[in-house]
């Protein structure tokens, strides 16, 4: 089984957010979404998401195509990482925040995963910025 990891926010499920999470599944069969806690959205994106942390979970776990959706560690952001141990960690196009050192910090962890940064779909239309700007 070939396992992937996916994280964000997920805050209003839109199209982007299902083409990235299909495009995500299509690397592997079986996937993993890591939601964001709510006080990490608030730090990362300086704003309280629309939707708590729970609903954001439940939202994912209903699309037929993710096979596991899980809530973020509060402490250390990576733990997840070496509790799943992915093949592969897909990344969104537009995802920073605790990516810019992921290669480093899974050396660290002496994990062995591929990374793969996926593409945008239609982001002048599906961009969470510019929806919860609506």
């Amino acid at each position: 089984m070939k396992k992937v990891l996916v994280f964000g926010t997920f805050d209003i499920l839109h199209e982007g957010h299902k083409y990235f999470l299909k495009k995500a599944k299509k690397h592997g069969n079986y996937l993993i979404v890591v939601i964001a806690r709510d006080s990490t959205v608030e730090k990362v994106k300086n704003k309280t998401p629309k939707n708590n942390e729970n609903e954001r979970l439940k939202n994912i776990q209903k699309l037929d195509f993710v096979d596991k959706a899980v809530l973020g560690n509060l402490e250390d952001k990576y733990s997840i990482i070496k509790k799943i141990k992915p093949d592969i960690i897909c990344l969104g196009y537009d995802q920073t925040y605790f990516t810019e050192n992921l290669e480093n910090k899974l050396k660290e962890m002496r994990m062995e995963c591929k990374i793969i940064r996926l593409k945008a779909y239609k982001p002048e239309i599906y961009k969470s910025s510019l929806i919860n700007n609506k």
